[in-house]
């Protein structure tokens, strides 16, 4: 009997003594997720539109101020030597997501409004690698990356879209301002849809029964090209046709507003987890309409008056991050999708009033353009508790955001990952000014090659008219060029005949990067 009651007693011991470990194993396997995912910083990218290398008060800017952004730049690292990785707008946000050059994927170019999304489900992207590490992901703002697979219903589930792709959470703009549909998507809904309204949206016919600018040009609050002169919503004639969705409309003029508000609900409702924003901005593309509120805040009409805009939007998020406890721990990059346009549709004197203002700076060319204003831009980092201010020359690239990231992060990533981006957290983080040494500059599909301070752009088939349209210095001609900027930042002077030998090394550098040979 002894024996059986100090058996029994045993086992009670051993069961309790098992239970304490896997009690203890649990809570140290919690503690380790959190203590991990508790260093982490939180990421937020503000993704600007159109706005130039000389746009902000802090890179030269006159006639505008823009004291949010200068405020994040002067005690941060301000790059003079930024690109976005193409000189438009759905080839840089392609090339930003996953890492990859837009000329790698055919489709990646200037989408319509109602193409399918270009980036599909299968596809390795960056909010998708910072969900892996733990991150609670939104995007909000202009997307422009397609959505569906080519023939999307807009009065059911808009499938697959950025919720497919690795964010938990998206408030978009379809395609841009000036495209039909004009209405705000919400994951995967349109936003205050009538169900007994249904929109129909055309890229080839007049559906519906509202009125178009070719139609009614009286009706315009600005005068429009013969691309941007179709269906007329909110007094300004869009790209495209559509039919139905009254109640779901958007404003223009409240873009700002709105979508500063979507993007400060997302970091409330995940203030206690680590999270990415990417907050991606319709300002400063055309139509440009800002509100009342920021009507002659410039001296440049209603381009300075976006420009003002987006700096109190920024500065808006920036300060409730502040306002949270949330600065010290929170990385944000700022940044710009392609260089300056001025005119790009619309005649609403942004060229007329552009004063001594220069939104290229130094630079030649602009959105569009193969010269250095295509894809320099501004770009800013701040992170108070790691990042001292500095002003840094490095060559940089959105391409390698995603690398750098997944470097901070520690996610390792796979051999079809990001193929194009390079590992530079230490120059993002202000240690290190050996930025890049080869960068490409694509522009409409033709790319140009940065090697250092060398700038060489292979000759081309000319391109007058796209450019033309666009009052833009193009850079496409049928000589190769060769540019040396640290003399010359304007790229006055084609140094190729003088250079035979480098421009024959720089073409084939070029071709080997584009076939996948860095």
């Amino acid at each position: 009997m002894k024996k059986l009651s100090a058996f029994i007693l045993f086992l009670v011991v051993a069961t309790w003594l098992v239970g304490c470990e896997k009690s203890f194993n649990a809570k140290n396997s919690d503690v380790g997720v959190h203590s991990s995912t508790a260093t982490l910083p939180n990421i937020v990218i503000f993704y600007i539109d159109d706005l130039g290398y000389g746009d902000l008060g802090s890179y030269g800017a006159l006639g505008v101020e823009t004291p949010e952004i200068d405020r994040i730049a002067n005690n941060g690292i301000r790059f003079t030597d930024g690109h976005s990785s193409a000189a438009t707008c759905t080839p840089s946000r392609y090339s930003l997501l996953t890492g990859k050059h837009a000329f790698r994927n055919k489709k990646a170019e200037i989408l319509k409004g109602d193409a399918p999304a270009l980036i599909q489900p299968n596809e390795p992207t960056l909010a998708a690698m910072l969900k892996k590490a733990g991150y609670t992901t939104g995007v909000v703002g202009k997307w422009h990356l397609g959505l569906g697979n080519g023939e999307v219903d807009w009065n059911s589930d808009i499938k697959p879209g950025p919720l497919e792709i690795g964010f938990d959470y998206s408030f978009l703009l379809p395609a841009t301002g000036d495209r039909v549909p004009t209405v705000y998507v919400e994951n995967h809904q349109v936003v205050n849809l009538d169900k007994k309204d249904p929109i129909t949206v055309s890229y080839k016919n007049k559906v519906g029964h509202r009125v178009t600018g070719y139609e009614n040009p009286e009706l315009l609050r600005y005068v429009a090209d013969k691309q941007h002169n179709e269906t007329i919503v909110n007094g300004v004639s869009r790209i495209g046709h559509m039919g139905g969705g009254e109640s779901a409309l958007w404003k223009d003029e409240d873009f700002a507003q709105i979508f500063s508000n979507k993007a400060i609900n997302f970091i409330r409702k995940n203030k206690n987890t680590p999270f990415f924003l990417f907050k991606s901005y319709h300002d400063i593309h055309v139509p440009r309409l800002p509100h009342p509120r920021f009507q002659g805040k410039s001296k440049m009409g209603v381009r300075g008056d976006a420009i003002a805009q987006m700096d109190w939007a920024t500065g808006r998020i920036i300060k409730e991050i502040e306002k949270l406890g949330l600065a010290q721990n929170t990385l944000i990059i700022f940044t710009s999708d392609n260089g300056p346009v001025l005119f790009d549709g619309y005649e609403d004197s942004a060229i007329e009033l552009i004063g001594e203002h220069k939104p290229n700076g130094p630079f030649r060319g602009g959105k569009y353009s193969r010269f250095e204003a295509g894809t320099r831009v501004p770009t800013i980092i701040y992170w108070p508790s790691k990042i001292k201010p500095m002003v840094s020359d490095a060559l940089v690239s959105q391409m390698d955001i995603y690398a750098s990231l997944a470097k901070l992060v520690n996610v390792q990533l796979a051999d079809n990952e990001a193929i194009d981006s390079l590992e530079q957290l230490d120059v993002w983080l202000g240690k290190s000014e050996q930025g890049r040494v080869d960068l490409i500059e694509e522009s409409l599909g033709n790319s140009a090659l940065r090697h250092n301070n060398w700038k060489f752009i292979p000759k081309t088939k000319l391109n007058k008219h796209f450019i033309k349209g666009k009052k833009i210095e193009g850079g496409y001609m049928d000589k190769h060029q060769l540019y040396d900027l640290s003399v010359d930042l304007s790229e006055s002077n084609n140094l190729a005949e003088q250079h035979p030998v480098l421009v024959k090394e720089l073409d084939g550098r070029l071709k080997d990067i584009i076939n996948g040979r860095y």
